[in-house]
């Protein structure tokens, strides 16, 4: 993982923690940032699991001694307490949340596990921004979440991945790049599973199947 970075985001992310409304802090209207657009390649990163006892900053090198970024390309860094979105898109479609720490805008989480019985090919996964280690650790025991939850304790992902609200949903291709717009906000199961179920059929018309 990266090393300590210093301050970067604490003014953004105290907003974070009041409001649940990133994109207000750090570009000053939540209508300038809408994630990352449908054709483009989400960035890369490795961060520690919320369950395991790895601890650091999360790595989004994207090339080997980046300096605060990594020094391992963040494709590369991978093992049992290590959520890896390269990883995880290269074995099938993703969804992907963001919330802030164990908030009110986590119930997303509720939903998409409710789902996984009924999209098998799918990965899901959720990233806790500003994410204390206790909380979340709660959160993703009280719900019985079985999704990998991983830790972003400085919120270098709040300006990679253009986070408008709490949450934000991406719906990204195998291969990384991503279907459709993103949610914005907390979705109802049935929307969701309406998302969900389009970027399936979707990366099948692109030819992707499951391995064996």
């Amino acid at each position: 993982m990266a090393g300590t970075r210093y301050g970067r985001y604490m003014g953004v992310l105290a907003v974070v923690a009041l409001v649940g409304i990133v994109a207000i802090a750090l570009f000053g209207s939540s209508g300038d940032v809408k994630g990352i657009a449908p054709g483009v390649r989400i960035p890369p990163f490795a961060a520690p699991l919320a369950l395991g006892s790895l601890r650091g900053d999360v790595n989004v090198a994207t090339r080997p001694k980046q300096g605060q970024a990594g020094d391992r390309p963040a494709c590369s860094v991978r093992g049992a307490q290590v959520l890896n979105v390269c990883q995880l898109y290269e074995q099938g479609p993703l969804v992907l949340a963001l919330f802030v720490d164990a908030g009110s805008c986590a119930g997303v989480l509720r939903e998409m596990q409710a789902l996984i019985p009924e999209f098998r090919q799918v990965r899901f996964a959720a990233v806790a921004i500003k994410g204390e280690t206790g909380g979340v650790r709660s959160l993703v025991r009280s719900e019985g979440l079985t999704f990998p939850i991983a830790l972003d304790r400085d919120g270098i992902l709040v300006e990679l991945y253009k986070l408008a609200t709490c949450p934000q949903i991406s719906f990204v291709y195998p291969g990384g790049v991503v279907q459709s717009p993103a949610l914005l906000s907390t979705p109802s199961r049935a929307l969701l599973r309406t998302r969900v179920a389009a970027l399936l059929d979707a990366a099948h018309t692109r030819g992707w199947r499951p391995s064996a």
